[in-house]
């Protein structure tokens, strides 16, 4: 079996092979090691590669190790810590900054077993839908590398795209698992608000949860078992599940109820038609297997939303920009950023706190009546992007007009945020494809700590029209 043939089997199959003696987890390891030396220097998915540590840790790794996913590969976005590895979070002002201990989701994957084979790219602070920072470069989509993958896992979603990984993880604070999960033809899940604890920093976070990206809704269940739960400490968390995710996505959904829209939260965006088309056909084939589908139009839509977001996405940003000016020792300056970092940063320097928190306070109560309207849904569906992928430099964030690029990169994304600001777990699912052959997605958001209904009904619509075996040019090749 060659190293692509490996790198694009399921991650619990490829742990199965090891547990056997079929293959040793050094041997995995080494063929995704072979597939990002292979590949990198076209799609420039990887921060850094940690080959010989990896090689290290899978070494030690027998048939024996009882762990579920014992000798798997998998990769780290490079905004979580690992420690006595690079933490840059995309940014210059960080330096070549090296934390002494390891995130949470990290800590939780060795303890699964997996094998962190390196970590990968990000725009700067993770800021944008697109992963072209000043630092990094630009990360190419590899369906078609004058596209982007996404962002801001944008360097998760091109390593599993490509078949360097068999997957990776992500974090998502407005679609950033959604949307290059979309972009590149894989599952992306956002889970519930509190679900993955942020430890050993944050005690949570209004906007970002962690997950994964995977070709399987299977894969992206099974990780969210090794990934969910609370650590002593978190402010807040969310309900625990009745149970196991992945005995849940197994669960056929029932009849359900289920809102189709292609409403835009934010009505200056325009539609791609085949990003509409894309909805309309999963909300037929929805209709098929049995669910109850109508048409709804969402009360989402929403003067100034995109700055009230702003208001809110703007200090998780800002205290990221803080930590790295205390880590360098010095104020942040302009020539530490990229123009639309330093945009943002200036701006929310100017927002004082009490309208900092009544922003807060708007747009929680605008995700509880999005909310509480969707109660009698058991999923909405919507496209999973307005546009296709865009073009590499199309939201530039060094050109002349920092604010219009962020703008208009909501304008590509303008149905993910949603679930960021209710809490609610949604999952971005590559139906379909374009002409083009590009991915075609769609969104479904579920109710509530809901997660487990939510992955089932994926499956469903996983099992009525596969995905998984759609490859790249460039990874099959």
């Amino acid at each position: 079996m060659t190293a692509g043939e490996l790198m694009f089997r399921p991650a619990d199959e490829l742990a199965g092979l090891v547990r056997r003696g079929e293959l040793s987890a050094l041997e995995l390891v080494d063929a995704a090691l072979e597939r990002i030396a292979a590949l990198e220097p076209q799609v420039n998915a990887f921060v850094d590669v940690h080959g010989d540590a990896a090689r290290e840790a899978a070494a030690a790794i027998g048939s024996a190790d009882e762990r579920p996913f014992a000798g798997v590969p998998i990769a780290l976005k490079n905004n979580r810590a690992i420690a006595g590895r690079r933490l840059t979070l995309g940014a210059d002002l960080m330096g070549d900054y090296t934390p002494g201990d390891d995130h949470n989701v990290a800590r939780r994957l060795r303890a699964a077993g997996f094998v962190i084979v390196g970590t990968t790219a990000l725009p700067e602070w993770g800021i944008q839908p697109v992963t072209e920072g000043r630092r990094q470069g630009p990360t190419r989509n590899p369906w078609d590398l004058a596209r982007t993958p996404g962002g801001s896992s944008g360097g998760s979603s091109a390593a599993v795209a490509a078949g360097m990984v068999p997957l990776a993880h992500g974090n998502d604070g407005g679609g950033s698992l959604r949307v290059p999960a979309a972009c590149c033809g894989l599952v992306g899940l956002k889970p519930q608000r509190g679900r993955i604890s942020l430890a050993p920093d944050a005690g949570e976070a209004f906007l970002v949860q962690d997950g994964v990206l995977t070709r399987t809704v299977r894969e992206t269940a099974l990780l969210l078992d090794v990934l969910a739960g609370t650590v002593p400490g978190d402010a807040s968390w969310a309900p625990p599940p009745a149970e196991p995710f992945a005995r849940a996505a197994r669960r056929e959904p029932g009849t359900l109820r289920i809102g189709v829209t292609t409403l835009m939260p934010l009505h200056e965006a325009e539609l791609d038609p085949a990003c509409e088309r894309a909805a309309h056909d999963a909300a037929l084939l929805l209709a098929s297997l049995g669910h109850e589908v109508e048409e709804v139009r969402p009360p989402w839509q929403r003067p100034g939303l995109l700055k009230l977001f702003t208001h809110a996405f703007g200090p998780a940003i800002c205290c990221s920009i803080a930590a790295g000016g205390l880590l360098a020792g010095r104020a942040p300056q302009a020539q530490d950023m990229e123009p639309l970092s330093w945009e943002l940063w200036q701006r929310t320097k100017r927002v004082d706190a009490v309208e900092a928190e009544l922003a807060r306070h708007a747009l929680q109560a605008y995700g509880r009546s999005i909310t509480s309207w969707a109660l009698p849904y058991d999923a909405l569906l919507t496209p999973a992007l307005a546009q296709p992928p865009l073009p590499i430099g199309t939201l530039d964030p060094c050109g002349p007009d920092p604010l219009g690029t962020f703008e208009r990169g909501g304008h590509f994304t303008p149905y993910t945020a949603v679930a960021n600001v209710t809490g609610s777990p949604a999952i971005s699912l590559p139906l379909y494809a374009r002409e083009d052959g590009l991915p075609l997605a769609v969104q479904l958001l579920g109710r509530p700590a809901q997660e487990g209904p939510l992955l089932a009904l994926a499956a469903q619509l996983e099992a009525a029209l596969p995905w998984a075996r759609r490859r790249p040019g460039l990874a099959a090749g």
